[in-house]
């Protein structure tokens, strides 16, 4: 079985995580924070809005099972792509969404939604969404790990 990596930030990650980590195919998430500058980012850091990081949730995929076309339907269906630096009642650079790619495949696909997305008219703004290459992904801390499982929770303001 071929493991594969994506990335993806939609605002808050603990509602984000959530969702992924349903769908089949999917074999495990982590929270974390990718695409600034500060190397081992703390929560703390990373809301001061100043280390450049997004809140992501990296997703390890079984692609046999799961397409990553999938994973970006999920995406795009968990948050409002139109939107700049801000999901709900969160705002910050850290709450952008974002796409990490991890492969020339991922970047083209990715890309091509964005397309088609801004095409079809679906949303009334265009697509915000930023698609990069991946770049180190610092893991958050535990107790952000899983976060409304371990509460009993099933959602946040998502």
């Amino acid at each position: 079985m071929a493991i594969e990596t994506a990335a993806f930030g939609a605002g808050c990650f603990w509602g984000v995580e959530a969702r992924f980590s349903e769908l089949t195919g999917v074999i495990d998430t982590a929270v974390g924070y990718e695409g600034g500058t500060l190397e081992h980012p703390t929560y703390q850091d990373v809301c001061t809005d100043r280390t450049g990081h997004a809140e992501v949730v990296q997703v390890k995929f079984d692609p046999s099972r799961i397409s990553y076309e999938s994973l970006l339907d999920t995406f795009f269906s968990l948050h409002d792509p139109t939107q700049v630096n801000r999901q709900g009642p969160d705002f910050g650079t850290q709450y952008r969404s974002v796409i990490f790619t991890h492969n020339d495949q991922q970047f083209r696909e990715a890309r091509a939604r964005v397309a088609e997305l801004n095409a079809s008219g679906t949303y009334r703004n265009p697509i915000a969404t930023q698609v990069v290459p991946a770049s180190s992904f610092w893991k958050a801390e535990e107790y952000h790990q899983r976060y409304l499982e371990k509460r009993g929770m099933v959602s946040c303001h998502i």
